[in-house]
């Protein structure tokens, strides 16, 4: 059993998805279920200055860093929050790009302010890279595949959905041999051999429990038999909804202290099972969410900017209250996380405005940080300066 196991409160919540957003728009792109707030509707007050804030060195020039790779996204693409535009960012940026990299404090200090997004009341969870064996071609021992997306994964309305209920975009679905747009296959659906026989595998694991887990985080790496290392990342997902079986099993009562439960931590979810494979079979297919992977060639996972995450750099935030991008400072009680972040990915449970997701990186300790992050605190996000005034005036950007 692998260590990444650990990781029982990105499963108890639902972990971040990692959705390329910055690629090429595509048909395949998850929508985000809650409304877009605009920022007229938000608490946006000055916290403290950022020279006031409890920066380290490292943690300044690390962070500057992300925030540079963030900066093409900053300066070109909309701020679903509605907090900035594209030319607040771009003084900053323009600074960024050749400022030295031991002067990250200073350049935070002269180019931004913090604000506090409604209360800034925070919780922080965590999330890593998972490592699982897995090969290239199917081979006894291997027989877990890894789909790509598959062609017929589209979106379209439904025949029963009138006309004048079709707003945001299409569902995804599929269509059928009658011609009518329907919902994806299920987990188990695909499990059963939905799509076997298209040639869509680009790899196949070793354990479907560790393959299900690998999917709720949405990237991960798998050790081939050779010894190399093969990374995956999210291409898509088959738009069912997720369910997050640690909740399953407490509403069964399964999780407790009592004869016959199993503890509340990763572990304890594991060992039932694997100790009940048909029970477990099931409960994993009680989340009907499938994710579709590509394999990538970078030396780190994507996130939503369409850049890789960093171990300690990266954060997953709501982008429709916290600026894809947009340094956030981080005042939890797992002083671990304490410090300086870069808004660059999101998920499926990272919903409102200071709701964060930790990057933990893969190996050594990721899985035990990222597995016992439950972390509350004060949230800061940094805004360019004048933007705070800008929004409580209700005046239009420059």
């Amino acid at each position: 059993m692998r260590r990444w196991f650990a990781a029982f409160a990105t499963l108890a919540v639902g972990a971040c998805t990692i959705i390329p957003d910055s690629k090429p728009p595509s048909p395949l792109e998850p929508v985000p279920e809650a409304a877009v707030p605009s920022a007229s509707y938000l608490e946006i007050s000055k916290g403290q200055r950022v020279g006031a804030l409890d920066i380290g060195r490292e943690d300044a020039d690390q962070a500057l860093a992300a925030f540079v790779a963030s900066c093409d996204w900053l300066t070109r693409k909309e701020d679903r929050s509605g907090l900035t535009v594209p030319t607040d960012w771009e003084p900053a940026c323009t600074a960024a790009r050749t400022w030295p990299y031991n002067g990250g404090r200073a350049f935070f200090e002269g180019y931004f302010e913090a604000a506090r997004i409604s209360d800034g009341k925070a919780f922080a969870t965590g999330y890593f890279e998972p490592e699982i064996d897995g090969s290239r071609t199917r081979r006894p021992g291997y027989d877990v595949p890894v789909y790509r997306v598959p062609d017929d994964l589209v979106r379209g309305w439904p025949d029963e959905i009138p006309e004048s209920e079709r707003t945001g975009r299409a569902p995804l679905g599929r269509i059928d041999g009658n011609g009518r747009h329907v919902p994806y296959y299920t987990r188990a659906e695909i499990e059963d051999g939905a799509l076997a026989g298209r040639g869509i595998e680009i790899a196949w694991a070793k354990d479907p429990i560790e393959m299900f887990f690998l999917q709720i985080q949405g990237s991960g790496l798998l050790r081939l038999p050779g010894g190399e290392i093969m990374r995956i990342g999210y291409a898509g997902q088959n738009g069912r909804g997720y369910t997050g079986i640690g909740g399953v099993m407490r509403e069964r009562g399964l999780i407790g202290d009592g004869p016959g439960q199993y503890p509340g931590s990763m572990q304890g979810i594991v060992r039932y099972l694997r100790e009940n494979p048909e029970e477990g079979r099931a409960l994993m297919r009680s989340n009907e969410s499938w994710i579709f992977f590509r394999e990538l060639t970078t030396d780190g996972p994507l996130g939503s900017l369409g850049i890789p995450v960093r171990r300690g750099n990266s954060v997953a935030v709501d982008p429709n209250f916290v600026p894809y991008g947009a340094p956030v400072w981080l005042d939890l009680d797992r002083d671990v996380a304490d410090g300086l972040w870069i808004a660059q990915d999101t998920g499926g449970a990272i919903k409102g405005a200071n709701r964060f997701d930790t990057f933990w990186g893969n190996g050594g300790d990721a899985a035990e940080i990222a597995g016992a992050m439950s972390a509350r605190g004060e949230a800061l996000v940094l805004l360019p300066v004048g933007v705070v005034d800008r929004l409580n005036a209700r005046q239009p950007p420059r």
